[in-house]
């Protein structure tokens, strides 16, 4: 056996340390945040909790949404305290719930990848049962929520909507609006590779699924604060779904045109009829007024449908850039 000569620059009481690469994770969770900064240090503590109990390498991926409060510095502060499993982007304006979510699944490491509401409405510890469930062969699992803590007109609300998604797509969950869900590694990069713009990423990930699944998870009140979604943008985020995964909003529409069109001349038979055998008449002027009316509020409503759909077209073609990053916080 020859002995290796030692370095003349080698201290002999000197340790060689070796920095071991920290594995990659298996798990990403993905949490876009809007203006939380009062549920940010609850969310902290017991997310990483529950986590850290899991037993296998992980990463949080926090997207700050354009917040005008305190969230960005606290985020910071926690990726100083966890800088091996914490990652920040952090967006220079508001771009909206999914954009940041999808900037997040972009650059996530792990094979299964987790998305959570920062409201703590969603509890952390629901998380095993979605990893159960990935675990047991499905690539796609949504959460629904049991015991509601909303509003009545906000979970009738969601009802309906749920009802009319299902009626005009061929999009099947039972709770739309529970963003705690699990995905695999392919559909996340299929999600990514599609380009969507205007999107909802539950739907979109049921259409790339082969294999999805649900699972009853707890809904608790809101940590604090009041929702960051108004009347206006669960509208706006519902039309989307609809008008972004079916045709049928048009197709119905022209079925009721066409019947529109089908009375409307049965009517101007009757009419014309009545001028010639029975003479001019006054009085039905403001009955064909109110038709006139209804035809016309007809024709803006598919109007609007038809600048909706184009609209989306004109947005995928000119392919601006969907969102801009100010600063990424991120281990190596």
């Amino acid at each position: 056996m020859v002995p290796v000569p030692e370095s003349k620059f080698q201290n002999r009481n000197s340790k060689i340390e070796i920095c071991m690469p920290s594995p990659a994770p298996q798990l990403s969770v993905v949490i876009p945040v809007y203006n939380e900064a009062l549920n940010l240090p609850p969310l902290f503590a017991r997310l990483y909790a529950v986590l850290d109990a899991l037993g296998r390498p992980y990463e949080v991926i926090f997207t700050n949404d354009g917040s005008a409060d305190n969230s960005y510095a606290l985020l910071q502060a926690r990726h100083a305290a966890r800088p091996d499993v914490t990652r920040v982007i952090d967006f220079n304006t508001n771009y909206g719930q999914h954009m940041a979510i999808m900037a997040a699944f972009e650059r996530v490491r792990g094979e299964v990848i987790v998305t959570l509401d920062a409201d703590l409405q969603n509890p952390p510890e629901e998380i095993p049962k979605l990893l159960a469930q990935i675990a047991a062969g499905h690539d796609y699992v949504g959460g629904f929520r049991v015991d509601r803590q909303d509003s009545w007109f906000r979970t009738n609300a969601s009802r309906l909507v749920n009802y009319v998604r299902e009626q005009t797509t061929n999009i099947k969950m039972t709770d739309q609006g529970c963003m705690l869900r699990a995905y695999t590694r392919p559909v996340v990069e299929a999600i990514v590779r599609s380009g969507a713009i205007n999107t909802f990423i539950p739907a979109l990930a049921y259409s790339y699924s082969s294999n999805p699944a649900e699972v009853a998870v707890k809904h608790e009140e809101r940590h604090s604060g009041v929702s960051n979604y108004s009347f206006y943008q669960l509208i706006r985020l519902n039309f989307d779904l609809i008008t972004g995964f079916s045709l049928a909003p048009l197709q119905y529409f022209t079925m009721f045109a066409m019947a529109c069109a089908g009375g409307s001349l049965l009517l101007v038979l009757v009419l014309a009829y009545r001028r010639i055998f029975v003479g001019v008449e006054v009085d039905g002027v403001f009955t064909l007024f109110g038709i006139l009316f209804f035809l016309l509020s007809v024709a803006m409503i598919g109007i609007g449908l038809i600048g909706e759909y184009v609209g989306r077209t004109y947005q995928v073609v000119r392919a601006r850039q969907r969102y801009h990053v100010r600063e990424l916080l991120e281990t190596k």
